[in-house]
């Protein structure tokens, strides 16, 4: 869910103006599942950039503690969103944690790296939702260590209905500075597509799956 449309429509903005997000329909990417696509997020290249990283930080704090209150904890989702959620936590002056895609192989095996008490409150914060998985996969890690796992906040979701199901399974309350929607009605508003691009992109959100596979 999107909460503020000036947010959302100047993060988007912001993303396509330092090419975190690259539009190509002409010129498909692939994914690492397969899936062909006219878009291409890095989420992690908005650091590199001082006034909008600032931008970013300062709104996701503010989101936090509108949607959330203010949480014991703030956990990143590594690697993605490890620098995002220590400057969140930071504007917060709260700690700060991230979680591995899974636990170490060696030393004290941890997933979860820092210090979290059981029953604390924790907001995850996530660069980018695609289908949510590896998402939702932080928060199971979270609840397993005792946790409380209050909602997650990340700065750009695809809108796809297979993450909506999957944070609903997990009885995951999310929301995002931006959207796909938001994103290809700013990219068209402002001349960076065209009007067959944009159609190229709304067929794509369809049935991303599906798209140009034989």
């Amino acid at each position: 869910m999107v909460l503020d449309k000036n947010t959302a429509k100047k993060t988007a903005a912001l993303l396509l103006q330092i090419n975190a997000i690259k539009l190509k329909p002409e010129n498909p990417f692939t994914w690492a599942s397969g899936w062909k696509s006219p878009i291409y997020c890095d989420n992690r290249i908005l650091l590199s950039y001082p006034p909008i990283r600032n931008f970013i930080k300062d709104e996701m704090a503010r989101q936090v503690e509108v949607s959330y209150g203010k949480p014991d904890v703030i956990a990143g989702v590594a690697t993605g969103a490890i620098g995002i959620g220590a400057l969140v936590a930071d504007v917060l002056g709260l700690p700060f944690i991230y979680v591995r895609p899974e636990p170490k192989s060696h030393g004290r095996k941890n997933q979860v790296e820092g210090h979290l008490e059981k029953n604390q409150t924790v907001v995850v914060i996530e660069d980018l939702i695609s289908t949510g998985k590896s998402s939702l996969n932080a928060v199971d890690a979270l609840r397993q260590e005792g946790a409380k796992v209050e909602g997650m906040l990340a700065v750009f979701t695809y809108g796809f209905e297979t993450a909506t199901l999957n944070f609903k399974e997990k009885q995951l309350k999310l929301n995002t500075l931006s959207s796909y929607e938001y994103l290809i009605e700013q990219a068209s508003e402002t001349g960076y597509i065209k009007e067959e691009q944009l159609r190229t992109l709304k067929e794509w959100r369809v049935a991303p799956s599906k798209w140009l596979q034989e």
